[in-house]
């Protein structure tokens, strides 16, 4: 199961949408294409869970454990989101192994990573109060440096509102 559309840092890398470019991808290693389930539509990971839940449950299979997949710094999202949407499976985050200069080469915009990092941790902090996630502990320092971080302006993927 390939679940994603498009946002705005992937966009140009997988223009047809990400579970689209994934898909093609496993094709390409040898995966049957009868094997793959295609979820296009998901604009953020509520939608990804959601959205390949439905579609698991219309191709009638039952699923009570799964692999999330992401980027390192979304695994703790992805997996609170997923206990709050999909609480009866057992689920495990991985992700590619992925050092974070790495990751800054391959974005091209180290500002932008760090606002991307930043986000996400505010949407750790902030999508239980809004009933997305689970909550989880967020220690001290790391709470202390995300304020920091966002006085000095690493606010551009922060949701507002």
């Amino acid at each position: 199961m390939f679940s994603g559309g498009n946002s705005p840092t992937t966009r140009a890398r997988f223009p047809r949408g990400e579970a689209v470019h994934y898909r093609e991808h496993a094709l390409s290693l040898g995966v049957p294409d009868e094997a793959v389930l295609v979820e296009s539509k998901a604009a953020n990971t509520g939608q990804n869970i959601t959205f390949s839940r439905e579609l698991l449950a219309k191709a009638g299979i039952r699923v009570e454990s799964l692999l999330l997949i992401s980027k390192p710094y979304m695994e703790r999202r992805s997996h609170a989101t997923c206990r709050k949407l999909w609480p009866e499976v057992d689920v495990v985050c991985a992700s590619e192994p992925l050092e974070l200069d790495d990751y800054i080469k391959s974005i091209g915009d180290e500002k932008l990573v760090v606002d991307m990092l930043v986000g996400d941790l505010q949407r750790v902090i902030e999508y239980p109060k809004l009933g997305f996630a689970v909550e989880q502990e967020v220690p001290a320092d790391v709470y202390d440096a995300y304020e920091r971080l966002v006085r000095a302006g690493f606010d551009s993927r922060l949701v507002t509102g």
